[in-house]
């Protein structure tokens, strides 16, 4: 399946999905004067049980969590589920439950974005 793409912006935190990349030299999404950097999942040096998700499977959906604080300068922005045909999204603030139910889908791969350690993902078995 193919991964989400994510840039950010280095200097004010912008955040673009990107549905297909440029592949041409010397060139790509600029923000703020600046080339946009991808973001990596699980790649930052944080706590890896608070922010990559969970699943578990219900009937025929997966209840999704993240075991993760909800509090005003700290929490998960989004959950996003990506398969072969959609993208199903949730945005949080503080104080929502991160979480979400959607279709079991095998394969599917689930995101969370985390608004101070950045991108988690898991893949639905």
């Amino acid at each position: 399946m193919k991964e989400l793409i994510l840039k950010k912006c280095m200097k004010c935190n912008a955040l673009v999905k990107v549905l297909e990349d440029c592949n041409c030299e010397d060139c790509g999404i600029v923000c703020c004067g600046e080339p946009m950097v991808e973001v990596k999942a699980n790649s930052v040096d944080a706590s890896f049980e608070k922010h990559v998700p969970t699943y578990e499977k219900e009937d025929e959906n997966i209840h999704i969590k993240v075991n993760h604080v909800m509090e005003e300068d700290h929490y998960i922005e989004w959950i996003l589920v990506k398969t072969e045909k959609e993208n199903r999204e949730v945005i949080l603030k503080p104080g929502d439950m991160p979480e979400m139910i959607v279709p079991y889908e095998q394969g599917a791969l689930i995101y969370a974005y985390c608004n101070k350690h950045g991108l988690w993902k898991t893949e639905v078995e």
